[in-house]
Formats: structure tokens, C-alpha cells, sequence
């Protein structure tokens, strides 16, 4: 499909399975999304997710998941191979943006991508390293380690809130608690050390977000969370947490791929050091 562009272009808000299919799309492009992203992507915002046609064939995509008034987050930025070059990117991009005015806007950018967002005005903050490595094997039996049910979600919740520049409660009941997936948290004394949760992908499990006060909590959790799932493992982590790092290179993990964290606006102060496991690339 090359020459000129012909033909109708609208770009609207996806359906559920609109989603799904910008997700397939993900999936081709290298990006192992989890099996039943959809859902709690859309449920993060209704209206945060556009798909570009033209004369109805879907041709791009963009996530720009608005989580308040003032910060959102974009990613699922897809044309497909057979539309590119042909101007529809800084459509769908203008349109995204659009739906994130008046908001600081988080991504998480592939490499060759990256000086596009500069000169969008996005500002790199850090790396995010991807680590690929095999399922772990708990400390049998840790009783500080819990089920995130109904009772132990409101502080999960509550604890997660210093991770992110907004609340997403919305997002975080499907996430954590969602079709395929399983999410644990470390209890002290009663209080909320630490979280994670691990969900199934096209290959293997990604372990995803993953918090804690420390690395300990962080290694238990992990252990916890990914004792016989089928691997690989994927661990998403920000480079700046060398904690983090030293945890993934112990159990053997590898580094695979990588992105940078850019905002355009106000950088959210985050406590990178209590990261040990970024959410998902595609919300934040």
C-alpha cells in the first residue's frame, strides 16, 4: 500500500474489541502484551483509547489514558506497516494529545522513537530495563505474604497511591484482581510493605506492578508471584533503582529490551526507589 493517501480518515474512540485488535497489533510489533489487557486498560478510561481509519479499515492506534485532570499517559502508538509514511501518525498523535490538554503526559518510549518525543517537547527522566528470566521458588510458607481479596484491597489501594501522579482505583480493581491474574502483598504489623501482581502474556508472565519498601520485600513477592508460572518472566524496572537491578541479576534475568520515561510538563516526583516493577509500559 504505498502512493498517495485516498479516502475517508476518522479516528474514534475504540471498542472493547478495537482494543484487543490494537493489542494484537502490540503483539506483532515485539511488545508481548498480557492476555486480557483490554478490559482493565478500558476500564482506566472509556475514552482514552483511539483508533484512525481510513474508509473504515482500522490503520492506528494510541492509548492517552486520561487518569486526572492534570496527568495522563500515552502509549499503544501503532500505524500499521502497510500505512505508514503517509502523514496518519501526527494525526492520531494530534488527536491524542488533544484528549491529554491541560495535562502533564508520561510515555514510555522505544529507543528509535525517542528523539520524536523531544522534539514533541517530552523530556527523558530515566531508563525503564526490561528483564526476561526464569520463574523463582518462594521461602515455603511466609505468612506475611497474602491474597489481595476484598478485605486486604483498600490498603493495597491506599498504599499504592504515593507510585502513581494520580489515582487510578478504577484501573487497579481490574488489574490486581482480573481475569488471569494473581496479586499478592507483604503485611507487616498489619501494614502494607509491599505489592505485586503477575499476569499471562502472549509469552510467558510479566510481573507487573511490583512495589516494596525494600528489596527483601520486593525478592519475596517476586518469588511468590511467579513460582510455577510458565516462564519466561518479564520484570520491567527502572534503571535508576540499582536495588532493583542487583535483585534481577541475582535470580538471573537478563536484560531484553528497553525504553525512557519522558514527560512533557512537570516531572511527578515518584519514589523510584521502592520500584521494583513499573505497572505496564502502556498506562504508566
Amino acid at each position: 500500500m504505498t502512493g498517495a493517501l485516498d479516502g475517508r480518515i476518522a479516528i474514534r474512540t475504540m471498542s472493547l474489541s478495537e482494543l484487543g485488535t490494537a493489542l494484537d497489533w502490540a503483539a506483532t510489533e515485539g511488545w508481548n502484551p498480557g492476555l486480557y489487557d483490554a478490559a482493565c486498560f478500558q476500564a482506566a478510561d472509556p475514552d482514552g483509547f483511539l483508533m484512525l481509519c481510513v474508509d473504515d479499515e482500522p490503520a492506528g492506534s494510541i492509548s492517552v489514558v486520561r487518569y486526572s485532570d492534570d496527568f495522563g499517559f500515552l502509549g499503544l502508538y501503532i500505524v500499521r506497516p502497510g500505512w505508514r509514511g503517509r502523514g496518519l501518525g501526527r494525526r492520531l498523535w494530534a488527536a491524542g494529545l488533544d484528549h491529554l490538554a491541560g495535562c502533564t503526559v508520561g510515555l514510555d518510549g522505544v529507543v528509535e522513537r525517542q528523539p520524536d518525543y523531544a522534539r514533541a517537547g517530552f523530556v527523558t527522566a530515566y531508563r525503564n530495563i526490561r528483564y526476561t528470566g526464569p520463574p523463582c521458588s518462594p521461602a515455603p510458607g511466609d505468612p506475611r505474604i497474602m491474597p489481595v481479596d476484598d478485605a486486604l484491597l483498600p490498603a493495597v489501594l491506599a498504599f499504592d497511591r504515593r507510585f502513581s501522579p494520580a489515582g487510578r482505583t478504577t484501573f487497579l480493581r481490574c488489574w490486581l484482581r482480573g481475569e488471569g491474574r494473581s496479586a499478592r502483598a507483604f503485611v507487616v504489623d498489619g501494614a502494607v510493605a509491599g505489592y505485586g501482581a503477575v499476569r499471562p502474556c502472549r509469552v510467558g508472565h510479566k510481573v507487573g506492578p511490583l512495589f516494596a519498601r525494600d528489596a527483601a520485600v520486593a525478592g519475596a513477592l517476586l518469588a511468590e508471584l511467579t513460582h510455577g508460572v510458565a516462564g519466561p518472566v518479564v520484570l520491567d524496572l527502572p534503571e535508576p533503582n540499582r536495588a532493583a537491578v542487583r535483585l534481577a541479576d541475582s535470580l538471573g534475568f537478563a536484560p531484553s529490551f528497553e525504553t525512557a520515561r519522558m514527560y512533557r510538563g512537570p516531572r511527578p516526583d515518584l519514589p523510584l526507589s521502592e520500584t521494583y516493577g513499573v505497572t505496564t509500559f502502556e498506562l504508566g
